[in-house]
């Protein structure tokens, strides 16, 4: 079982909306295997997008989750960890997740939910002072940062595959999704700070090119590696939101010419964080979905369902052509065909 994260420290690269495309053809190229979402970003857009989308009333179908006793979300399982923080207590995953199919047919059967939920961002206080509570004879920061890797062994491998939408921050929550997986995708644009925000990537998670060696001992790498856990190897560098009309003398090429050339210099120091040897098989490109992509988020559906021609979207009529629908969806394939 392969547990991918999708995380930028950088907002704005379009890792949600790559999360669903990808995450929604996977499933509809292999019907056969058991796929869960895990939306671990507390704006809950990856959630809202599988649960209807903005005409499928995704945002009320995710309000109703929250409303039903038990929050059917990933806060609903922080809130039953919160007691027991360093210990696994006695619970059923499966009270926790919602199949998006039940409320939006575009959606694959196969894909189950743990919906993201804006109330992580008021645990959060509480999640890092349990995890930085000193306990003799308990690793307490590996424990808490332990509770989405625990939520995955207690479904027993009926997933095949596990899909981790992050939030674009280096939050405890964050942390807690990173050391659950162990393939991470990362989406870049073609701008300087997306650059520096690869760069941040790799002190963040890796202790690679820190700013000063008195932050080694705190760093994410060093407490995993002191609890003797692996981190997630990079698995995908996605190029996204790349300009239509983008040529190689465009001014973007020398931003994303910087950006291979830091990433070949990583691969040549540090090649063991790379699931990749070559760089040309780690990286995708991918254009702007524009207004294909605009019709598909607000419908709630995969490129694979999304129609050529006329859309309403809040009484405004739209084109979807099929040339660029074709374009939207090899794009994706090319992405899910590396995973």
């Amino acid at each position: 079982m392969s547990v991918y994260a999708f995380w930028n420290n950088k907002g704005g690269t379009g890792k949600t909306s790559l999360a669903f495309q990808v995450v929604s053809r996977y499933a509809e190229k292999y019907p056969e295997k058991k796929v869960l979402v895990i939306d671990l970003c507390p704006q809950a857009n990856l959630s809202e997008l599988l649960l209807g989308g903005l005409l499928g009333e995704g945002a009320v179908n995710l309000s109703s989750l929250y409303t039903s006793g038990k929050r059917i979300s990933v806060a609903g399982y922080f809130q039953d960890r919160l007691p027991s923080p360093f210990t696994m207590p006695q619970v059923n995953y499966s009270d926790y997740i919602c199949k998006p199919n039940d409320y939006n047919q575009n959606i694959s059967q196969n894909i189950d939910l743990l919906a993201g939920d804006p109330v992580i961002e008021l645990q959060t206080n509480s999640i890092a002072t349990l995890a930085n509570t000193q306990l003799p004879g308990t690793n307490t920061w590996m424990a808490v940062i332990d509770w989405i890797k625990d939520f995955i062994k207690l479904t027993d491998n009926k997933y095949d595959e596990i899909f981790i939408d992050c939030n674009p921050s280096f939050s405890v929550y964050t942390q807690i999704a990173l050391s659950s997986a162990n393939r991470l995708i990362l989406p870049v644009m073609a701008d300087d700070s997306s650059r520096r925000a690869i760069q941040n990537a790799f002190s963040l998670i890796y202790g690679i090119q820190m700013p000063s060696p008195m932050y080694n001992q705190f760093s994410f790498s060093t407490k995993l590696s002191e609890a003797k856990r692996s981190l997630p190897l990079i698995h995908l560098i996605v190029k996204n939101r790349l300009t239509q009309y983008m040529g190689p003398a465009s001014a973007y090429n020398s931003v994303l010419t910087a950006i291979n050339n830091d990433l070949q210099s990583i691969i040549i120091s540090n090649g063991s964080i790379f699931t990749f040897n070559n760089i040309h098989q780690g990286i995708v490109d991918v254009r702007d979905f524009q207004t294909t992509g605009v019709v598909a988020f607000a419908e709630g559906k995969p490129f694979s369902k999304v129609s050529v021609g006329v859309h309403k979207i809040l009484g405004k009529e739209t084109q979807i052509s099929q040339e660029y629908l074709v374009k939207c969806k090899d794009a994706i394939e090319d992405i899910v065909i590396k995973l």
